[in-house]
C-alpha cells in the first residue's frame, strides 16, 4: 500500500500536517484522495472495521492499531497463523506460497524475525504428504 501511496504522490497526506504551500481546500482534496486510495486497498472485511474513519490520517492510524501492534497479543496471533498454516488439497502452489510470504511479511511487520531454515521448514511441513498410487506410504 506505501508503494501505491508514493507512486501517485499521497505518502505525505498520511502524516496529517498540511504543507505550508496549500490552502485549506487543495489539501482536503489530497486527504479525500489519500482515503480513498487507501480505503480501495482495503478487504470488505477489514474495510468494515475502518469505514468510520474521515481523514487519511486517522484510517492510516487506526489501522497501524489493528494490523501492525507490536503487542505480545498481536505477535502470538500472527506466530500461530504461521505455525498452523497448511495448504488445502484444491489450492494451487503458488497461492499457498503467496500466503506463506504474506504471514512471514505480516510478523516481519511487528519486528518477528523467523530465520532462513525455520521458514523452509514451516513452508515444507504446511505442505500436505502424499501417499503413492499403490496405497502404500
Amino acid at each position: 500500500m506505501m508503494a501505491i501511496r508514493v507512486q501517485i504522490g499521497l505518502k505525505k497526506v498520511v502524516t496529517g500536517k498540511i504543507p505550508k504551500n496549500l490552502n485549506q481546500t487543495e489539501w482536503e482534496e489530497l486527504d479525500e484522495n489519500a482515503l480513498s486510495v487507501i480505503q480501495l486497498c482495503l478487504a470488505n472485511t477489514v474495510l468494515q472495521e475502518v469505514l468510520m474513519e474521515k481523514t487519511s490520517s486517522a484510517l492510516w492510524k487506526r489501522l497501524e492499531t489493528l494490523y501492525a501492534s507490536k503487542s505480545l497479543a498481536n505477535c502470538l496471533v500472527l506466530k500461530q497463523r504461521l505455525f498452523t498454516f497448511c495448504k488445502n488439497e484444491c489450492e494451487l502452489l503458488r497461492d499457498h506460497i503467496s500466503q506463506f510470504i504474506t504471514h512471514l511479511n505480516d510478523l516481519k511487520n511487528v519486528e518477528v524475525h523467523i530465520d532462513d531454515e525455520d521458514q523452509a521448514m514451516l513452508l515444507l511441513c504446511s505442505l500436505p504428504l502424499h501417499t503413492s498410487l499403490s496405497g502404500r506410504p
